[in-house]
């Protein structure tokens, strides 16, 4: 019976370093509540029982939640595999910009279309991440500093077609034109924004977790990035999976970005997914790059965003108060000492 619940108290274990880091950011509201505002004590019922008072901020919750849980599961496989993906926002951006003009283009496809649409968005995002997995293959460059500056370089290419070539002149927007009607996803806990990107959201947490858990592919992409020489020693490609995780990534990435489109904005609008990739890469943090766990830390982000939203709107604080919070989370998730509260040292 011990042997039965020890795994879950392991995970209790290992696990409380992160519920202490998200009670130090939660005690961060509520000083900058009292801090910032004239009536804390009606911010903060609104940022805490705000998002969930009813279907229309509870939908929108949720709804937020969708890029950050596709964002976390790409930084998650490239952290999984020992590379660091920096370039999210561009990725994201660049998958959301080319299903969006894909969309345009593919308006008589139907069903094919969106899925083709998608899938040419995710390739995007992938590829610009992939490049800077070659760059390590073959030169050894640090994808720190290359997926960082191939994104911050993808963004503006995106922000001159948005605001040229594809621009929309028919709205005050600087966006491109709206995806066709048959191409957006169905809602479903209307009258909030949240549609059926979730399900496709949960699908891919489940196909990641099969992939690294049960597949010869996803084993060996784990062990490379434990232990890099091991593996290479063992048979394993490990220049193969320099590129491969990389890819995944951004396609993930852009994946996200074109889930944001067809079921929320329609439309790609300049400048729309600031934030969004380093929100993607504070979830992974906090989840320790386990698939299953991006599912709370993506709604924990997603809460606060909400959260500040609410406040914003019905007391006298700014929305930035979401932003320093996250901030506190993302600067201490990164944090070993932190993270390590609770985990048994072996020999002691």
């Amino acid at each position: 019976m011990n042997k039965k619940r020890q795994p879950f108290s392991t995970f209790l274990r290992g696990s409380l370093g992160i519920f202490v880091i998200i009670a130090i950011a939660l005690a961060v509201i509520v000083i900058l509540s009292f801090l910032l505002s004239k009536t804390p004590l009606r911010t903060l019922r609104y940022f805490f029982l705000g998002p969930l008072q009813n279907r229309y901020y509870f939908g929108n919750m949720l709804n937020t939640a969708i890029p950050l849980i596709f964002g976390g599961l790409g930084f998650s496989l490239a952290m999984r595999a020992g590379s660091f993906n920096l370039g999210g926002e561009g990725q994201l951006y660049s998958g959301a910009f080319v299903a969006t003009i894909s969309a345009l283009f593919l308006a008589q496809w139907g069903v094919f279309g969106v899925i083709l649409a998608l899938f040419l968005g995710s390739v995007v995002g992938g590829l610009i991440a992939g490049l800077s997995g070659v760059l390590k293959m073959r030169w050894n460059t640090n994808e720190l500093i290359t997926t960082f500056l191939v994104s911050y370089a993808v963004v503006l290419v995106v922000n001159y077609l948005i605001a040229g070539p594809f621009l929309d002149t028919e709205t005050n927007l600087i966006a491109t034109k709206k995806i066709p009607e048959n191409f957006r996803f169905l809602h479903i806990l209307k009258p909030s924004n949240l549609s059926i990107g979730i399900l496709f959201a949960l699908l891919a947490i489940i196909l990641v977790h099969l992939y690294l858990y049960k597949t010869k592919s996803g084993y060996e992409l784990i062990m490379v990035g434990l232990n890099p020489r091991f593996a290479r020693y063992g048979g394993i490609r490990t220049s193969w999976y320099r590129v491969w995780p990389m890819f995944l990534s951004g396609a993930f990435f852009g994946l996200g970005g074109g889930m944001t489109i067809f079921g929320t904005y329609y439309a790609c609008m300049k400048d729309f997914s600031v934030g969004m990739g380093w929100n993607g890469l504070a979830v992974a943090l906090i989840a320790r790059y386990r698939p299953a766990a991006i599912i709370p830390a993506a709604l924990f982000f997603a809460y606060i965003e909400s959260g500040a939203r609410n406040a914003m709107m019905h007391s006298d604080v700014t929305f930035e108060i979401a932003s320093i919070v996250q901030s506190v989370v993302f600067f201490l998730v990164t944090s070993t000492v932190l993270q390590q509260i609770g985990v048994k040292k072996r020999g002691l």
